[in-house]
């Protein structure tokens, strides 16, 4: 007798609208594998009407329910978990309000996580793109063979994620006290629950554009920092060595990612002609990591 394949409950939390909305919206609806249900929650946006607007314009097919659930401004954690308690999926996808999906996304997971019934999470290659669409830089996610190559970081981030309900309730969801990093958090109190399927095929577009909330790179690093820390403390009280020198590697990568982007963001306000400010871009790397070797032109680890 076959077995049934997993439903899959989509996310999306956003507070506007935005220009890109509409087509992360239709790159669901765009999908081989149909979604099980399709959740917008307004986290509070000025224009409500607006957002509803561009979501009542989605082409959705019959049998996908699409909804809109407007909540008082909490945050983007918080509106994801209000999202989750919406949906009755058995996997859970969240899709942010500037990124897009390939049309073969949910298929693809399904797929794997169907082969694979012990894993807790799926992910696959995401690129980065430009606001037009056109790729900026090229997939170079990897798989992680055990907890520890999670915690190092193989490219493991929200927009690429796909969780099991059982897995994400058991984890508490995402912890509202994080503005930055949240899904971070997520990823490595899943990984304490079992293991990571990778799906080695670029399914997921990473919208990079000026208004990229993880373009405030001094939060993102510091967020990150706060949450490495947290985990490994608990490695350390668990007497998880390995596990313990993977969370020093993946601080260690962090402080390179802080560095790499205070030199990029001086490098800009000196082309600006603010000596100022990027003296302050500077000032605040050598702060926050004095150890840290200062890798400019290099890419910066994933987080």
């Amino acid at each position: 007798m076959a077995t049934e394949s997993p439903t899959v409950s989509v996310v999306v939390a956003t507070n506007r609208g935005g220009p890109f909305l509409a087509e992360a919206l239709a790159s669901v609806v765009a999908q081989t594998e149909p979604a099980h249900e399709l959740v917008v929650v307004d986290d509070g946006s000025p224009d409500p009407g607006a957002l509803r607007a561009i979501v009542d314009a989605v082409p959705a097919p019959p049998g996908l329910p699409v909804r809109v659930v407007r909540t008082a401004p909490a945050g983007v954690s918080a509106a994801r978990n209000r999202g989750v308690a919406e949906t009755g999926g058995d996997l859970l996808a969240f899709l942010d309000d500037d990124d897009r999906w390939h049309p073969q996304r949910l298929r693809r997971h399904v797929e794997a996580m169907a082969a694979r019934p012990d894993a807790v999470a799926s992910y696959c290659a995401m690129r980065t793109i430009d606001p037009a669409g056109a790729e900026l830089v090229a997939a170079d996610q990897w798989a992680a063979a055990d907890r520890c190559d999670v915690v190092r970081g193989p490219g493991v981030m929200l927009p690429n994620l796909v969780v099991r309900r059982d897995a994400f309730d058991a984890v508490g969801g995402f912890d509202p006290a994080y503005r930055q990093g949240e899904d971070l958090d997520l990823v490595l109190s899943l990984a304490a629950r079992g293991p990571f399927v990778f799906v080695d095929e670029v399914l997921v577009d990473y919208r990079h554009h000026a208004t990229n909330t993880t373009r405030s790179y001094r939060d993102l690093a510091a967020g990150v920092r706060t949450i490495l820390r947290a985990h490994r403390a608990r490695a350390v009280a668990e007497g998880a060595v390995p596990l313990v020198a993977a969370y020093d590697e993946r601080l260690r990568a962090n402080d390179r990612f802080a560095w790499w982007s205070a030199a990029r963001a001086a490098r800009a306000a000196l082309q600006e002609r603010r000596v100022g400010v990027a003296l302050g871009d500077a000032s605040w790397a050598v702060r926050f990591a004095p150890t840290a070797p200062v890798t400019a032109r290099r890419r910066p680890a994933a987080r």
